[in-house]
């Protein structure tokens, strides 16, 4: 019953505040297009800005990627990995992960490709897919934009999110699979 009702109702969600939204700006006399323009205009002037920084990211990215930096870490710290139960093939996916959603994303599906969807290494790839996040694009684009330089703790709260995600993940999947 619950699951029915769910399902019916995530169909009309997104048309439902479509409407609704407009509708309550419009009883409260607010210019609704004129607000939409504006807000677009703001978004507009906020993507030039992180421009430079997101190029940097990428720049960054791929130099590390295209070095063999990237496999040298994965090299290092990959007796002590197997030794804890991680699986050698999601090394490069943890340290991707927080510097970029699209490679992340690649390594994923190269991942699933390789050892399918339904394999124990799909299954883990795709919970620390859905259970870390880009800390460090989050840090670059947001702090980025509204100019602050020193971002203090963010990055230590970040990356140990993002590392109790991925130990999560490899915890969850090996014990409910």
């Amino acid at each position: 019953m619950f699951i029915l009702l769910s399902e019916h109702l995530s169909v009309w969600v997104i048309p439902i505040i479509l409407l609704l939204v407009p509708t309550i700006a419009y009883f409260r006399h607010v210019k609704v297009y004129e607000a939409f323009v504006e807000g677009a205009s703001e978004g507009f002037y906020t993507a030039i800005r992180i421009m430079p920084f997101l190029v940097a990211m990428m720049v960054a990215i791929n130099i590390f990627r295209l070095s063999g930096a990237m496999d040298l870490v994965v090299e290092t710290i990959n007796p002590v990995l197997t030794f804890c139960g991680v699986p050698p093939e999601l090394v490069p996916l943890a340290i991707l992960r927080p510097l970029s959603g699209t490679g992340a994303l690649g390594l994923t599906t190269e991942i699933l490709n390789t050892y399918g969807p339904d394999s124990m290494l799909g299954r883990i790839a795709s919970t620390v897919l859905g259970s870390t996040d880009t800390t460090f694009y989050i840090l670059t684009v947001y702090f980025g934009a509204i100019g602050i330089s020193n971002p203090r703790y963010s990055v230590l709260v970040g990356l140990l999110g993002d590392l109790i995600g991925f130990w999560g993940s490899i915890y969850i999947c090996q014990h409910l699979f």
